[in-house]
């Protein structure tokens, strides 16, 4: 399940609080002025969420999702459009700025973070049995298989073929990248 149905299934039987629209990192609820605050950010922290106050760290979530967005759900724009540019055009902010922010929050840099998403959805790919490690190369934006293969090994510490054959302990949850 993930985080955006867990949010959604737990907001569904609250009987006084409505869930307006719910994506990766942003929650916005409407409930009556008798509903406290702090009983709302409990209910987020009983599943394990806590709630971002810092503006930078907001940023940084932000950055989180367009980065996702890009490598998850872009289907090959990644192959056409670089990181930067669609990480900058989405936050409309320098890249080199948000480049800088995300490092201070994060303690890992921008580049490690979609590097990291990249090789969790070549996983996925590769699972799915649907693409050849060629076809993934490119929808990935990589160059070759072979930088794919190489970048993949030092990752995860593994081959892709040894990946295919025994995949089960191997994925990482989306939000458990930067632990």
């Amino acid at each position: 399940m993930s985080c955006v149905q867990l949010i959604e299934l737990v907001f569904s039987h609250e009987k006084h609080i409505r869930l307006q629209s719910v994506i990766a990192g942003e929650v916005v609820l409407k409930a009556p002025d008798r509903i406290s605050d702090s009983y709302i950010i409990n209910i987020f922290r009983r599943y394990g969420f806590e709630p971002v106050y810092n503006p930078d760290e907001m940023i940084c979530e932000r950055i989180k999702q367009a980065a996702v967005e890009l490598i998850f759900y872009a289907y090959n724009a990644n192959s056409l459009l670089r990181n930067s540019d669609y990480i900058s055009q989405k936050l409309q902010l320098p890249y080199d700025r948000l480049s800088k922010l995300f490092s201070k929050v994060t303690g890992t840099t921008l580049e490690k973070y979609i590097i990291l998403l990249k090789i969790e959805k070549t996983k996925e790919m590769l699972l799915s049995d649907a693409f050849t490690v060629s076809e993934i190369a490119f929808m990935m934006g990589y160059s070759s298989v072979q930088y794919l293969s190489n970048q993949f090994k030092k990752i995860t510490g593994e081959t892709i073929s040894a990946f295919k054959t025994n995949p089960s302990p191997h994925r990482i949850p989306i939000d458990k990248l930067l632990d």
